[in-house]
């Protein structure tokens, strides 16, 4: 009876965590956890600590019920249903995600390739030298890996896909693996997804920076203007283009004409008198042409030796 209760008190005391943290939070990134030990759970929760942010993980029938009896409260909390399946956590953050996902990558650690799980990631071995003693070739030619004896040792003649991404490890390849002293693997926290105020997006969109956002928005008023330009639809986008082609076209009327105003007139004063208005700018750089004559004059002048001739002169 007391192990059940005293179960009973965990599930409650989940039940009120993860409802505290769904009322105070508005973000959270959903992650995957797979091979990640105890230990070094423990450290990635310390390290998100300072930053304001909260990993907390559990069943998902559990999760799933939370949440359901939040949404009559928070209808957008609906949309974290969908993305509770597999082994998840929530990380709750304030603030920048891309903080708290750069955290989050950079507390990934080293593991080697263990026989029957699926690799993360492609496994090439490099040709060179390995260490292994002669008498180990056969093992290499079981995996169709060509090699030859240099200086007491076994070297790999030509680089070696060993393991494919999504591929099952075989126990020869994680045997070879370990003899090379290689630990391919990297096993952490796998950002899925992101929840922010009830949308849903990808963890790929936390690479956007400021910059980049702004880049997309010009683009976007650019092609806005061209499709209004083209179809004769004024908007915002095409305000500032119609003003100049406006003023282009009653530029152009009156220089082909007698009707003058005040924007036109000095471009015809311009046209009929081009001299004039090309005087004032070689002007100054004429000045400058001569100030620099002048330095160069000064520079060349060799001190007058006849006053210290008198002096001397004179005291004599």
């Amino acid at each position: 009876m007391s192990g059940g209760g005293s179960k009973q008190a965990r599930k409650q005391a989940y039940f009120g965590k993860l409802l505290k943290l769904l009322e105070e939070y508005t973000q959270i990134i959903v992650v995957t956890c797979d091979n990640v030990g105890s230990s070094h759970m423990q450290d990635i929760r310390k390290a998100l600590r300072p930053h304001g942010a909260v990993l907390l993980m559990g069943k998902n029938t559990l999760v799933r019920k939370v949440v359901k009896g939040q949404v009559a409260k928070n209808p957008s909390l609906e949309a974290l249903l969908p993305l509770v399946w597999g082994n998840i956590g929530f990380v709750f953050a304030k603030g920048e995600l891309p903080k708290i996902r750069d955290l989050l990558t950079s507390k990934r650690v080293a593991a080697p390739a263990k026989a029957n799980t699926i690799a993360p990631c492609d496994v090439v071995v490099k040709a060179g030298p390995t260490g292994m003693e002669p008498t180990q070739t056969s093992f290499l030619q079981a995996l169709n890996i060509a090699s030859k004896i240099t200086r007491g040792q076994i070297e790999i003649i030509n680089d070696v896909a060993l393991i494919k991404k999504g591929d099952k490890v075989g126990s020869s390849e994680a045997a070879l693996l370990q003899k090379l002293d290689q630990k391919p693997f990297t096993y952490g926290l796998n950002i899925n997804s992101v929840y922010d105020n009830g949308s849903v997006y990808g963890a790929e969109v936390l690479d956007l920076t400021d910059e980049a956002i702004l880049d997309r928005f010009r683009m976007g008023v650019q092609n806005v203007a061209a499709v209004g330009l083209r179809l004769g639809l004024p908007n915002v986008a095409t305000i500032s283009h119609s003003l100049a082609n406006a003023y282009k076209n009653l530029l152009a009327v009156s220089l082909a004409t007698e009707y003058t105003f005040e924007r036109a007139k000095r471009v015809k004063e311009a046209l009929k008198n081009p001299s004039a208005f090309a005087a004032p700018a070689a002007a100054p750089a004429a000045k400058k042409e001569a100030k620099k004559e002048e330095k160069k004059e000064v520079k060349k002048e060799e001190p007058v030796e006849e006053d210290t001739e008198m002096v001397g002169g004179l005291f004599d």
